[in-house]
């Protein structure tokens, strides 16, 4: 006999909404021809970014090589990844749950939280209609579908939301925690890891249930803060807020850059490092941040790689100022004749970009020249497109062979009056004949 956790129904209402197979949703929305056919996007990288339900009916899912994937489904649709337009589709879908609420909680690209609590009068409403009707306005305006869950915190919502999928709808009332968490495997739950569920399930437990049933400072002593938290949280008992604010707070900033063909050409794989270089420190000039350390990977074709790091002359947000750390550390791992398939900067020790003390024998003219052609980079490239100021290696990037990952998305090729291949209108387009 089960033993209710809670009697209360709603004391608080969180939604998750999550995108269904959100990259290859967007392309067929984009061009309904495609609705109903096995779509995959990830042309670019040669691995499958994301797949159609369709395609992933047919055993194609996320991950797999194309060369595999064709293999599995001779009728499979392979797109190049077009990121502009999946941003753009994503800022409607949460500016359409914002409509609702604005606690409203940007998780990824695709997923998000929604805080309804006390919008019952407002909207004259149920809990389970408002997350209902956010659900079908996404649909209806976007041609997309999204999964909902409805319950007492974040991680009950998502649970739920993963509970039925495609298009599906699950609300756990707190009434009905313990039935809802009887039919999830701790492999389900948001947080728990492989090695924490092989770590309960040699304590005896198998399900969600039987981890809440167990007291909370047995959860506490055996995983610490998560497990209290998760423990609190399964049982209707919100720890993890949603949090509106965009995020700001990063303790590393990466880039890594799949080539769209594997190189053995030095200049090429270096340049495309500092590329990647570059792009980081956007990042952390526009998050007013500078590092201390940085490290660099290369990843080999069977996806092995070497990586090295070390400490930066003093914190940085200046590209230019990173280029001989960078060279040092690319010379020190980069191996003639192998066959390369990306390459990854990883910025650390981050903190935040203000005023600094002046050091006795620092060069600060040097200093001040650096800072200055970062800002002046920002300006131009802000104006007329990312990267259209960058580095001179940025010239050995058209060194490698053209294959047929090269191939853009459809949006960056059929452009309107005014656009360019770096900057375009906001807007998503449909690739409909009239």
């Amino acid at each position: 006999m089960l033993q209710p956790i809670m009697l209360y129904e709603f004391p608080r209402a969180i939604v998750h909404f999550d995108g269904d197979a959100f990259f290859a949703s967007v392309e067929q929305a984009m061009d309904p021809s495609l609705k109903g056919k096995p779509v995959v996007t990830g042309k670019e990288r040669g691995i499958i970014a994301c797949a159609s339900y369709e395609a992933k009916a047919l055993g194609v899912k996320r991950g797999i090589p194309l060369h595999e994937a064709v293999k599995m489904c001779r009728p499979l649709i392979v797109l190049p990844s077009d990121y502009e337009t999946y941003s753009l589709y994503s800022k409607r879908m949460f500016d359409i749950a914002r409509r609702f609420t604005p606690m409203v909680e940007e998780y990824s690209i695709d997923e998000g939280f929604a805080d309804i609590s006390g919008l019952r009068r407002v909207f004259h409403a149920s809990y389970e209609d408002i997350a209902r009707q956010l659900q079908s306005s996404i649909r209806a305006e976007l041609d997309i579908t999204v999964s909902v869950g409805l319950s007492l915190s974040k991680s009950l919502a998502k649970l739920a939301s993963k509970f039925r999928k495609p298009r599906g709808f699950t609300a756990v009332a707190g009434n009905h925690i313990h039935l809802f968490l009887d039919r999830t495997p701790l492999e389900k739950v948001w947080g728990f890891g492989p090695n924490t569920v092989q770590l309960l399930t040699k304590q005896g437990l198998k399900t969600a249930y039987d981890f809440v049933m167990r007291p909370e400072k047995w959860a506490d002593r055996l995983m610490g803060k998560v497990g209290r938290d998760l423990w609190n949280e399964l049982r209707g008992n919100a720890v993890y807020p949603v949090v509106t604010e965009e995020k700001s707070t990063y303790a590393t900033v990466s880039k890594c850059k799949t080539f769209t063909s594997p190189s053995r050409n030095r200049e090429y794989v270096y340049a495309r490092l500092l590329r990647n270089m570059e792009s980081a420190f956007i990042k952390l000039r526009r998050h007013k941040l500078r590092a201390r350390v940085m490290g660099i990977a290369l990843r080999y074709q069977d996806f092995s790689e070497d990586a090295v790091e070390a400490a930066l002359n003093r914190p940085t947000s200046s590209a230019q100022e990173a280029v001989p750390l960078v060279k040092t550390l690319f010379d020190s791992i980069f191996k003639d004749g192998a066959e390369y398939r990306a390459v990854m900067v990883v910025l650390g020790k981050l903190e935040p970009d203000r005023e600094e003390q002046f050091e006795l024998f620092e060069d600060r003219v040097r200093i001040d020249k650096m800072i200055g052609a970062s800002k002046v980079i920002d300006e131009v490239n802000g104006m007329y497109g990312k990267h259209k100021l960058s580095l001179g290696s940025s010239l050995f990037l058209n060194r490698n062979r053209k294959t047929a990952r090269d191939a853009l998305p459809w949006r960056k090729i059929d452009l309107l009056k005014g656009e360019s291949a770096r900057q375009r209108l906001n807007l998503p387009r449909l690739a409909i004949k009239v």
